[in-house]
C-alpha cells in the first residue's frame, strides 16, 4: 500500500524536515521562547498592577494570548510564576562602585537618582511594584522585599563605604527609598509623582547622605539623652 499524501504533509521522524524551512525533533518547539516571554511580560504587568492576590493565572494567560494550562506548563504554580516574573536585573555588587565614583558629599543624591532611574524603566518598575504591592499579603513577596532592603544593593553600598552599622544604614536607606517609590509610583502623590527626577534627588539626597555616612546611633545629634523621668517632668 502506497502513501499518496504530499511529501510536505507526511509525518517526519526526528531531525527530518516536515515542510519547507521547518525541522521537527526533540527540544523546544519553535516560538516557545516567545511564548514564555509573553507570559512573563503579562505576569509582570498584572502583578505590578494588582499585586499577588489580585492577579490571576487566567488573567495573565489572557493578556499573553495563551491558554492557562500553558502558563502552568512553563512555570508551575502561580507563586513560581511570581518569583520568575519579579526578578529584575540589578547587580548589587556592580552598583556600589558606580555610585562611589563621584563627589563623596553627593553620594546620597546619586543613589536617589539611580533608584528613580531604575523605577522609570517600565519592565523593572512592574517587577518592583509587584513585590511592593504583594508584600503585605504574600510571604514570598515579603521575603523578596526584605532581601532587597536587607541584603541588596543598599547593603552592598553601605559596606563599601566602610562605616559602622552598615546593616542599619542599609535598612534606613531602603525604607526611605521604598517609601518614596510607594508615594511617587503607587499612590501617585502630587506634586511628588510628577516632579523631575533631579528635583526629588536633590531634596531627598541629604537625608540619604546622613543615613549612609552620618550619625545613626541611638542618640545622635539633637536627640535628648535625658532619662524618661526627666523628660516627663520637663513636659
Amino acid at each position: 500500500m502506497t502513501d499518496d499524501r504530499p511529501e510536505a504533509g507526511r509525518r517526519s521522524g526526528p531531525g527530518r524536515r516536515s515542510g519547507p524551512g521547518r525541522r521537527s525533533g526533540p527540544g523546544r518547539r519553535p516560538g516557545s521562547e516567545d511564548t514564555r516571554g509573553r507570559i512573563l511580560a503579562a505576569a509582570r504587568h498584572r502583578f505590578g498592577e494588582r499585586g499577588y492576590d489580585g492577579a490571576t493565572v487566567r488573567d495573565i494567560a489572557a493578556e499573553a494570548g495563551v491558554d492557562a494550562a500553558l502558563v502552568h506548563h512553563y512555570f508551575g504554580t502561580k507563586q513560581q510564576l511570581f518569583v520568575a516574573a519579579v526578578e529584575f536585573p540589578i547587580d548589587a555588587f556592580a552598583v556600589a562602585p558606580q555610585l562611589l565614583a563621584g563627589p563623596p558629599d553627593r553620594l546620597g543624591e546619586r543613589l536617589v537618582a539611580f533608584v528613580l532611574g531604575v523605577w522609570e524603566q517600565p519592565a523593572v518598575r512592574s517587577a518592583l511594584l509587584g513585590v511592593v504591592r504583594s508584600a503585605t499579603t504574600d510571604a514570598v513577596a515579603a521575603a523578596m522585599l526584605r532581601d532587597l532592603l536587607a541584603s541588596g544593593p543598599f547593603l552592598a553600598l553601605a559596606r563599601a563605604i566602610d562605616r559602622p552599622d552598615a546593616d542599619l544604614r542599609a535598612a534606613l536607606v531602603g525604607s526611605q527609598l521604598v517609601g518614596l517609590a510607594l508615594a511617587r509610583y503607587v499612590v501617585g502623590v502630587e506634586p511628588l509623582a510628577s516632579a523631575p527626577t533631579e528635583t526629588v534627588a536633590a531634596a531627598i539626597g541629604p537625608t540619604i547622605q546622613r543615613y549612609l555616612v552620618g550619625e545613626v546611633s541611638e542618640a545622635g545629634p539633637g536627640v535628648s539623652r535625658r532619662p524618661p523621668a526627666a523628660r516627663s517632668r520637663a513636659g
